[in-house]
């Protein structure tokens, strides 16, 4: 068994005023298409959101083919720290995928390889040769992450490359990416122009 957290507590600032998460793209809502996406590799899908946004984002999911559980935050506007707590506190299974809403290419091919690599560790996390880390599509051992994040909010810290200092995790290089998935699998939606390029791509 596996699960899947989508992050989508953000206020979406740069989107303008509407939730980015349950916006359209090509005909379905953000938030459901990494969803769909996500569920070829895992079994249960947690959605972490504040408790403004549950309606809508339910409402978005009605139907879906894997089954979704909420996990409200208790600390928003907080970053994706505090969405990480909430979401992998609600998790029952060792290991859990978070993930971004605004992220929908994200492939499975590259979840199930980062399910693999995790194993015996707290994380798997890709790092591109630029060096970033992509913590928000990456592979975490639930409880000792959700630890890191509840230490590193209490000690003031927002970066969830301050929670990952907390734990024992390996990373996963570009070569080794490129194998499984496009880098594409990274492009996230922040901006009206960004989604309509994304909804070219799922439209061709």
């Amino acid at each position: 068994m596996s699960t899947a957290v989508i992050l989508a507590g953000g206020r979406s600032t740069r989107f303008g005023n509407r939730d980015k998460a349950v916006a359209d793209l090509a005909g379905t809502p953000i938030i459901r298409r990494v969803a769909e996406s996500v569920d070829e590799a895992v079994d249960a899908v947690v959605i972490n959101c504040r408790a403004d946004q549950r309606a809508a984002i339910e409402s978005a999911m009605e139907g879906s083919r894997t089954p979704i559980r909420y996990a409200e935050d208790e600390r928003p506007d907080e970053g994706p720290v505090a969405g990480m707590l909430a979401g992998l506190r609600a998790v029952d299974t060792e290991y859990a995928f978070v993930v971004a809403c605004d992220m929908p290419f994200v492939q499975p091919l590259l979840i199930e390889y980062l399910f693999e690599r995790a194993v015996g560790h707290d994380a798997a996390v890709p790092r591109l040769d630029d060096g970033w880390f992509q913590t928000t599509q990456a592979v975490y051992r639930a409880a000792a992450m959700a630890d890191a994040c509840q230490a590193t909010l209490d000690a003031g810290e927002r970066k969830v490359t301050a929670a990952l200092d907390r734990i024992e995790y390996i990373t996963v290089g570009e070569a080794a990416i490129r194998e499984h998935a496009s880098l594409r699998t990274f492009e996230n939606i922040n901006t009206r122009e960004e989604l309509a390029e994304a909804a070219a791509a799922f439209e061709t």
